[in-house]
């Protein structure tokens, strides 16, 4: 994929995840007028833990589209962060924002 396309596709990430965000936050219109009965608090807790959750989830990966863009910026974009092998043509196809090769970031995952 050329770095176009590339900073193409992230930027439109970009702004699916900002606007997924205010959602989640609670920035929206529609969110923050909905009308809720009392009997309705029980199910309000699991919304919550799970919009907390989905926020949490929806931040990470944001951050990780801001990080591929500032390596494209800096002309590190598909180079693996951690052993500097280029990142194969399939994985930024498939994970624009993808900062690993595949080993390394099986490794990665691995130690967490």
């Amino acid at each position: 994929m050329d770095v176009a396309t590339a900073r193409e596709r992230l930027e439109s990430m970009l702004a699916e995840l900002d606007r997924s965000i205010g959602v989640l936050r609670g920035d929206s219109p529609a969110v923050r007028e909905r009308d809720r009965s009392p009997a309705d608090a029980g199910s309000d807790l699991t919304d919550s833990d799970r919009n907390r959750a989905l926020l949490e989830v929806a931040t990470r990966h944001r951050r990780s589209v801001l990080e591929a863009l500032r390596r494209m910026d800096e002309g590190g974009y598909g180079l693996c962060a951690d052993c500097g092998a280029p990142v194969p043509e399939s994985r930024l196809e498939a994970r624009p924002e993808a900062a690993r090769c595949v080993p390394c970031q099986s490794r990665r995952e691995r130690r967490r």
